[in-house]
């Protein structure tokens, strides 16, 4: 089995994150849609993906499955040596908080919460005290340009300021991988930048995966491999799927 380049070992055990024969489809009530067709892909600590495609070719039905938000029809997906779909929803659910980090574009903050909170919620989920998770929230917070933003909530601050919350919540637990959903999509230029800059920082420095759905092709061009999904099959970019793309899809 291939993801583009590499060969998805039979048992599985390779990178941090890997998939296997993944398929999904949808019933409308007319017909059965396949948006995914035996999808397998391989991901290494530390690497950088993007996946890039057509709206609507299934890019957040690819990123729901690999992060264990939806379940697939067949196929399986490993991380760090475990089957996401072999466990039970309580041990899926403290595996997605101690280990997925998920960055969505309309940023999903809890609008009664001010920053601070926002950001240790992972951590305190997970178990960790409110003192020492606040603490962390607020480290992170400051990392990424917030110190003096940490008491507002989401209504008091702007579209980029919101997405940069949502990404320290995203890493704060110091997760194995992070799925960022077209993360800039929903933003202007300049904090389209900004969050750019930020996720290839922080990625690097934690030593996370990251895989991302983007129609941005300066996103696209940060990522250490880039794929194109369409018509369900997943394979890596090549310049004519730039010439009929022109890379801004969604």
């Amino acid at each position: 089995m291939s993801d583009g380049g590499r060969t998805i070992p039979g048992d599985m055990t390779g990178g941090i994150l890997v998939a296997q024969g993944l398929t999904r489809r949808f019933d409308d009530g007319e017909r059965v849609i396949e948006v995914l067709v035996d999808v397998s892909l391989e991901v290494e600590r530390g690497e950088s993906v993007a996946v890039v495609g057509e709206s609507g070719v299934g890019k957040s039905t690819l990123l729901h499955l690999l992060s264990g938000l939806d379940n697939p029809d067949s196929g399986r997906v490993m991380l760090d040596g475990q089957d996401l779909f072999a466990l039970d929803p309580a041990r899926l659910a403290d595996l997605r908080n101690r280990s997925i980090g998920f960055v969505f574009q309309f940023h999903h903050l809890m609008g009664d919460f001010d920053a601070v909170e926002n950001v240790m919620m992972p951590l305190f989920i997970g178990g960790m005290g409110r003192t020492a998770a606040s603490a962390k929230a607020v480290e992170l917070l400051e990392r990424v340009g917030l110190g003096e933003r940490l008491k507002h909530r989401p209504a008091e601050l702007s579209g980029g300021e919101q997405q940069r919350v949502a990404v320290a919540r995203a890493l704060v637990a110091r997760p194995a991988v992070v799925f960022a959903d077209e993360p800039t999509g929903n933003l202007d230029p300049q904090a389209t930048l900004e969050v750019q800059q930020l996720l290839d920082e922080v990625r690097r420095e934690a030593d996370c995966a990251m895989v991302v759905a983007t129609h941005d092709p300066a996103m696209a061009a940060r990522a250490d491999r880039v794929l194109c999904l369409a018509n369900g099959t997943l394979l890596p970019e090549t310049p004519a799927d730039r010439s009929t793309s022109g890379r801004a899809v969604s």
